[in-house]
């Protein structure tokens, strides 16, 4: 199978340090500052960090109190979510004057297929200098951006020189970007699988490439296939537009592993917040609630209840979550919780009553 074959023109847009950088827009006296948007110095978790608080180390998903002693200067800010999802769909309406292959991942970050584009412009490199330089114009704010021939590799290129630049791998370059790229970069590959195939010597793309098909489904099983092409620059994934969401919900990795309940519904209750935020912004709710729990030693275990109506309301999240916590003992420590909504009203376009609580030369 040869790459060339499934040859497009992706671009994968990336907001830098979005949250935080909306922030330091809104706020001049921010700006230049270490800060940490969500969290606190006593409890919380940092869902943002400016890119003055990362030369701490602060980041995502850390605790408050491990933020503020990396960064003892660090100003914590309140999250508001309105207004980051007002500034998203100006970002977004900047895409669609490019392409309507737009497939948004979250508030700040979107792929987009500019194969073919509005523009008839046959550089996808030269639109993504174009499409970051209209959204700090319309915004005010600095975007990255990653430009190849998949979805894949796109995002991987939007971290190299972020922030505020870009990386174009084309066609010709990308079998020797991936044999160098260090296969904990590789999508799929999370953290258990990182460690076992370093264990095994298995540490850059061309050693992965060493090992056949069957090798590598012995070895890592349905993964095997997507190791296998992905490494070749194979990835069939198209760019969807107009996806049916699911579900939705949120989870937290903590930076030091839980074992109070007490600690668990604190934790619990601030992701249920987050997971009604971004029910009501997309306007939908759900039946099916599934608490996700992993342990110290990286096992997983979902627990799940259907209701016989729609929820999206955080106190009722909360309530079906802990509910679902108690169900059987937790008896390992827990390294991450999730909460996530199912079964959601989004097969009609309906409505909610009010009474509802709704939450090669390819050029690039």
């Amino acid at each position: 199978m040869d790459f060339r074959n499934y040859l497009r023109k992706i671009i994968h847009v990336d907001m830098d340090a979005f949250y935080a950088s909306v922030e330091q827009l809104d706020n001049p006296e921010l700006r230049g500052k270490a800060i940490a948007v969500g969290g606190s110095s006593k409890r919380g978790v940092v869902a943002a960090a400016s890119y003055e608080a990362r030369k701490f180390g602060v980041k995502s998903a850390m605790s408050g109190r491990l933020a503020q002693k990396l960064c003892p200067d660090l100003i914590f800010v309140k999250a508001r979510f309105d207004r980051y999802t007002e500034i998203s769909e100006k970002i977004r309406k900047v895409f669609f004057e490019y392409t309507d292959l737009v497939e948004p991942l979250s508030l700040d970050e979107a792929y987009l297929d500019v194969t073919q584009n509005k523009k008839g412009n046959p550089s996808a490199t030269h639109l993504a200098t174009e499409i970051r330089k209209r959204i700090k114009e319309k915004t005010g704010l600095n975007a990255s951006a990653g430009i190849s021939i998949n979805k894949f590799i796109a995002k991987v290129a939007s971290d190299i020189n972020k922030p505020n630049g870009q990386k174009t791998i084309p066609p010709e370059e990308v079998i020797s970007f991936l044999e160098d790229l260090d296969v904990r970069k590789f999508h799929g590959v999370g953290k258990v699988t990182q460690v076992k195939m370093y264990k095994i010597g298995i540490f850059t793309g061309a050693d992965l490439k060493k090992y056949s098909l069957t090798e590598l489904e012995d070895k890592f099983g349905k993964s095997g296939k997507h190791y296998y092409q992905v490494v070749r620059g194979i990835h069939l994934s198209e760019v969807k537009p107009n996806r049916t969401r699911k579900s939705l919900g949120a989870e937290r990795t903590f930076s030091d592993n839980i074992s109070s309940e007490i600690f668990m519904l604190q934790r619990l209750e601030q992701i249920a917040e987050e997971v009604e935020r971004r029910l009501t912004s997309k306007k939908v709710a759900g039946k099916t609630i599934t608490l996700k729990i992993k342990h110290s030693d990286f096992s997983v275990q979902t627990r799940s209840k259907t209701l016989a109506f729609y929820i999206s309301s955080k106190s009722l999240l909360f309530e079906e979550a802990k509910n679902l916590l108690y169900q059987d003992p937790i008896r390992e420590s827990v390294r991450l919780l999730g909460i996530s909504v199912s079964n959601l009203n989004t097969e009609k376009k309906s409505t909610i009553p009010s009474d509802v609580n709704v939450q090669l030369k390819f050029p690039f």
